[in-house]
């Protein structure tokens, strides 16, 4: 049992990649795109109730998918990947997302996490590099959980964000850049446990990007002290103008009524 599922999840080699704005990836895209038009329209006239129901399906499914990888990564790679820990914002939000349904001292963080969440995920749905990296095909078990996963959390944040629009207060800005820091915090914590702990492969882990930049336009010599920072600063910038949009949704509705 073990050699089927092994084989059947392992990376596929060979032939055909997965590659950055190919047919497979603007395929994700393309279905993503099509899931929040279609549940739209679906809840276009529908209460409030049934819109928070149909966003929580997609939390429950995103939570899901993080949970059964956890158990599908040994079979599939012979071992648990380090790097989808949720010490990354497109996990760790999700996790925070799904507990804040049922951790009452939580949900009133809910829309900072989903606003964190959704820039996470919708980034690296655009520019999925983690899977680009391991060259693999585009139908490995691989390439499929991890695009899948981004594109549900994606279409959750998005819904969320556009059905609860008349909640968005820009006075409990603190809540959003609180979230944000405790992020990168726990962010630091995981890079600086967990560099440096795998002899097996030369890896360097860079959860949230607080050590080093992506881009490698600041030295590595200090990445580590300007991109907790920076990270903060770009995160809560890209929020409040978020923010500022859905208002402006708002008023178009109002308006309109």
């Amino acid at each position: 049992m073990y050699s089927f599922l092994h084989k059947l999840l392992s990376d596929k080699k060979g032939g055909e990649i997965f590659t950055l704005f190919g047919a497979w990836h603007f395929l994700y895209i393309g279905l993503t795109l099509f899931t929040v038009i279609a549940v739209l329209l679906c809840f276009k006239n529908k209460n409030a109730d049934l819109k928070q129901k149909a966003t929580r399906i997609f939390i429950n499914i995103g939570f899901g998918l993080y949970i059964l990888d956890i158990f599908l990564m040994p079979l599939a790679y012979g071992e648990i990947d380090i790097e989808k820990l949720p010490f990354h914002a497109c996990t760790a939000m999700c996790l925070m997302c799904f507990l804040s349904y049922h951790i009452r001292f939580l949900e009133k963080y809910r829309r900072s996490f989903v606003l964190l969440g959704f820039i996470s995920n919708l980034v690296y749905l655009i520019y999925p590099a983690g899977v680009m990296w391991h060259a693999v095909h585009p139908l490995s078990y691989r390439v499929i959980q991890t695009l899948l996963f981004h594109s549900v959390m994606t279409i959750y944040g998005f819904l969320t964000l556009i059905f609860e629009c008349e909640k968005i207060n820009l006075r409990k800005w603190y809540r959003d850049l609180s979230v944000i820091v405790c992020m990168t915090l726990w962010a630091i914590l995981g890079n600086y446990v967990y560099n440096g702990t795998s002899d097996r492969y030369s890896h360097f882990y860079n959860w949230f990007f607080v050590v080093r930049d992506p881009f490698y336009a600041i030295p590595e010599s200090v990445s580590p002290f300007i991109m907790p920072f920076l990270n903060i600063a770009l995160f809560f910038t890209a929020e409040i103008i978020i923010c500022l949009i859905l208002r402006g949704i708002r008023g178009i509705k109002t308006y309109d009524k």
